[in-house]
């Protein structure tokens, strides 16, 4: 019934690699889901740099303030990996939160889970090198993409982990040289998967679990 209900109120639309969904302090009129793209959540700062809090693939939704009845955002989502999503008017899924309950309790869910990735990225950001944060966000980007080669610039990279170009090329020159990776111009294929799951930190793990726990994927969905 939710689903068929749905199903008039969604489009199909691609997504541009560093297009803005939504804007720092502007009304959210859109939900997206993505499908085959992958989602950056940043916080910008005065002086123009900027840090990832969280990546939203085929698990997630971008515009979660919609859930708690909220209309802007402090935040601003750019399309990191180019591809496709589903867009919903964000009025409407308001409408479905407060009228349908089990709605409301997978929204719930994925908020929970959206929660742990930010403050785990907070925690991580703070604690980690940059080769064990640059582990972390491959392989949490490969499962929403569910591939291991990935179109992305070292400058995005720093970008979305807040540090500067030259820390990501070390990092990205260190796993390299250890046969973890391949770097190509604007191209980066994860070759051992297993050895950046060793290189990476704690943080990925946790994510993972909480995601799995609480957004377990159906392939008929």
């Amino acid at each position: 019934m939710v689903r068929a209900r749905w199903a008039f109120h969604l489009e199909y639309v691609d997504l541009v690699q560093g297009q803005v969904l939504q804007e720092i302090n502007q009304r959210i009129p859109h939900i997206y889901f993505p499908v085959t793209a992958v989602v950056a959540q940043l916080y910008a700062l005065e002086n123009g740099e900027s840090a990832g809090s969280a990546l939203i693939g085929c698990k997630g939704m971008v515009g979660f303030p919609v859930i708690l009845g909220g209309e802007y955002t402090s935040s601003r989502a750019v399309v990191l990996i180019a591809g496709r999503a589903w867009r919903m008017q964000a009025d409407f899924l308001r409408q479905e939160v407060l009228s349908v309950k089990p709605v409301l309790h997978l929204m719930l869910r994925f908020l929970q889970a959206m929660m742990t990735q930010i403050n785990q990225t907070a925690v991580c950001n703070r604690h980690h090198s940059t080769v064990q944060q640059l582990c972390r966000w491959l392989l949490l980007v490969s499962e929403r993409l569910r591939t291991c080669d990935l179109s992305i610039t070292q400058e995005v990279l720093a970008n979305t982990l807040g540090v500067r170009r030259e820390s990501v090329t070390v990092a990205a020159g260190q796993l390299q040289r250890a046969g973890l990776i391949r770097c190509r111009r604007g191209r980066l294929t994860i070759l051992d998967r297993e050895g950046i799951q060793l290189s990476a930190c704690e943080c990925y793990q946790v994510v993972r679990q909480e995601y799995a726990r609480l957004l377990p994927y159906r392939e008929a969905t």
